[in-house]
This record gives C-alpha cells, structure tokens and sequence, in this order.
C-alpha cells in the first residue's frame, strides 16, 4: 500500500484529491446500502414489492440519467457536477434515515441514484484529462480506491446499524457533506476542452446535434457492446456467487461467513495487485490485447464452478464446506484478477474512441449501455439458475457464463485486429447548431 500511495503523489493535486473522493463516496455509499433493504422491510414494515419498489427507483435514476449527467459535465465543466452529485447525495441519504412515507422514500431514493449519474462521468473524464499520458496507470490507482471504499464501507456500517439505521443514514450522509465541502475548497475548476473552444468564439452544437454524434460512433459503440459481458460477469459476486455459496453451504454461520470472504477475497486483491498487473501488461500488450485477455480471464472464471458440478455433493461436514467455498472463492479471484487487467485499459480506451471530444458524454452513455445490460444479464442469470434447479442441471449458469466472457473477449479481438480500438474518430463529427 505504500506504494501505491507513492505513485498516487507522482500525480497532480486535483488527481488525488479525486482518488480520495472516490474512496470517500464509495466508503459513504457501501456503509448503508447493503443494510437498506433490511431497514426497509424490517424497521419499517414494508411490503416486498414495495422495498423492490425503491431500490428499484435508485437503480433507474442513475442508469437512465448517467447521459444527461456526462453531458451536462462537458456543458458545465467537471467540479460543479461532482459537487452537486455529493450535495445531491447528503441529501438524500439523510433523508432516507428520516422519513417512512412511501412517497418520501422514492424521492430520496431518486435523489442518491441521480447524484451517482451526476458525478460518475464527471470524476472520470476529469481523472483522464489531468492525468494525461499517464491516464492508464491513474486508472489502475483510481480502481484501488474504489475497491477499498468497497470493502471498508460495508464494516463501517455493520458497526453503525448494529446500534441504529438512522444513525448509518445520518453518518453517510455526514460523510457526503463533508466530501462537498472539501471539493468546493480544493478541487480546482476544469472544463472540457469543447466547452472552452465555445467560449473563445465558436458556435455551441445543440445536445442533440452532440448525441448524434456520439451514436454515428460505431466503433464507439461496437466497443460499448462487447464491454457489457464484463459488467454482467463483475457483478456475479453480487449475484450468482453467493446463491451457490448458500445453495451447497445453507443460510446459516458458515454460508454468510464464505459470503463475506468471496467480498473481502475481491477487494483485497484487486487493492494488493491492481498496480502490479497493470504496469505488467502495459509493457507486453496492446490496449486491445489487455482487453482481450481480461475478458477472457472473466469468463473462465467459472470452470471451477463448473468442474465442480462433476463432483458429488457431501452429505455434511469439512468436504461440503470446501466444495460450497473454494470455487466460487476461485471464480471471485479470477474475476478480481481479469478486471484489473480490463479496467484501466477499458477507461483508457472510451477517451481514445471518443476522440478527446464530449468526453464525460461518451462515459454517461457508455455507463447507460452497462448498466442495462447488468439489468438483462441479471434477469436471465437468476432465469438460468431456476432453470437449472428445476432440471437437475447445475452446470447450466456456468456454462453460460463462461461462453459470455468468451464470446465477448471474441468480439473484442475482432475489433482490435480490424483497428477499431486504436484508430480516433474523425467520421462522427456532429451537424453545426442551427443559428
């Protein structure tokens, strides 16, 4: 960790102050989501459908609002979105731990889903542009702070809900007040290049002139596509990981301890050796090629769980508690594992493909386009899994899963071999604005 943070202070003021933020929000977000829902059907008595109802509510607001919100940043510039999304976020978190009327709820719920759209494209297309040449390795640093914030977050708030939700709501939304006031103090102002060559003169393109644009960007979204197998894998430790933990290993002690160590086994190695992979693959492969072997890295991440669908389920004792443990501890890892070597490649390559224009845009669009595929790709892994439940055939969701990263890694060599990962976009440029 040491080095890390030696590497961190190599970079510009406004650069680390953006890590730190990162870690903070993700620290302040993590410490009370994961306890909402227990909060929600528990303290206050809600129906099922009604807490689906509200996570639900988040999870639309900042998926179907991360365009507006990129666009806004190149429009705006980066700082004034980053705070609004922390003010945004104070306020509804506190507000979540203060009220029980449906309608109140919604609207807090709303409320911390559009702050995340706000000030996600705006930290990384801020983060790209101060870091320059070195925007690859500040990915990689900028991906430890997430994931530490990840996996401190959800301690914090099992402290904090064990005495009160509120006081959870309370603390987090303190954090994001905090984190306000700080970006207002420190973080220097920065605008999008675009932004600053309309202010000396040119003609502003409409929104829809800019959104034009950014969909005749083909390569753009050909890359968008095949990246949306990656997000879909990621988030089966959310998903599938821990079902087959407490499929084999129940609900009791032992299957929310392996839980726990599948999380902790995710962030303490992408904390420990995201620098490392990423400094190694830089020197041997081609962004394309990184991209490739990550992916495929995520899909083979689930032969163990596969292979171990060959073996005879124990009946009790030490042997189903490693069979209920070990592979998805294993699929966790690999995951972790292919990320690291994705993650700042891919960040690296949305700037390029953008052609350094409406940069923010390019990473709400893109956020937009991951996320409903998380949505689809959740649906029909939770479809697969009944499926193979109700036919006896456990090795179904593996297999799936497996031939998604495969197919997706297929299609990204296919674009880096054509040279559409490394060539900039000079044919989408967007219709002058009517007088």
């Amino acid at each position: 960790m040491k080095g890390t943070l030696a590497q961190v202070r190599t970079y510009e003021r406004s650069v680390q102050l953006l890590m730190v933020n990162q870690f903070t929000i993700n620290l302040g977000f993590y410490m009370l989501m994961p306890y909402l829902a227990a909060h929600l059907s528990g303290t206050l008595g809600l129906a099922g459908w009604v807490v689906g109802l509200v996570l639900g509510v988040r999870n639309f607001s900042q998926q179907g609002m991360f365009l507006v919100g990129g666009t806004l940043a190149d429009r705006l510039g980066y700082k004034p979105l980053i705070v609004a999304g922390c003010v945004l976020r104070t306020i509804g978190f506190a507000t979540l731990g203060l009220v029980d009327s449906l309608g109140a709820l919604i609207a807090a719920s709303a409320a911390t889903g559009l702050a995340g759209a706000l000030f996600n494209p705006a930290v990384r297309t801020y983060l790209a542009a101060d870091a320059g040449d070195r925007r690859v390795e500040a990915f990689a640093l900028f991906n430890v702070f997430y994931q530490a914030g990840i996996l401190l977050g959800p301690l914090v708030g099992m402290v904090l809900t064990g005495v009160d939700f509120r006081i959870t709501c309370l603390v987090s939304a303190g954090v994001f007040a905090l984190l306000s006031i700080v970006q207002i103090r420190a973080l220097p102002a920065r605008r999008a290049k675009d932004t600053k060559e309309k202010e000396e003169g040119q003609a502003r393109e409409s929104v829809l002139a800019q959104w034009r644009g950014i969909l005749a960007n083909r390569p753009f979204l050909l890359f968008s596509g095949a990246m949306v197998g990656s997000y879909v894998l990621s988030f089966q430790i959310y998903l599938s990981l821990p079902l087959e933990v407490r499929r084999l290993g129940g609900d009791g002690e032992f299957g929310t301890v392996a839980v726990a160590l599948l999380f902790a086994a995710s962030g303490l190695s992408t904390i420990v050796g995201q620098t490392r992979v990423t400094a190694w693959c830089k020197v041997r492969y081609e962004p394309g090629q990184a991209l490739v072997r990550g992916l495929t890295v995520m899909g083979l991440a689930f032969a163990p769980l596969l292979l171990a669908t060959a073996v005879p389920v124990p009946a009790s004792g030490v042997a189903l508690w490693l069979l209920a443990a070990v592979p998805p501890m294993l699929a966790a890892l690999l995951l972790a594992i292919g990320t690291m070597i994705a993650y700042p490649f891919e960040m690296d390559t949305i700037v390029r493909l953008s052609g350094d224009r409406l940069v923010a845009t390019h990473y709400g669009l893109y956020n937009t386009i991951c996320g409903v595929g998380i949505t689809v790709g959740n649906l029909l892994t939770g479809a697969s899994l009944d499926a193979a439940r109700a036919a006896g055939v456990p090795a179904l969701p593996w297999i799936a899963l497996l031939v998604l990263g495969l197919a997706c890694a297929a299609a990204l060599y296919a674009l880096h071999r054509t040279g559409r990962l490394s060539e900039p976009v000079r044919s989408h440029d967007p219709e002058p604005a009517a007088a």
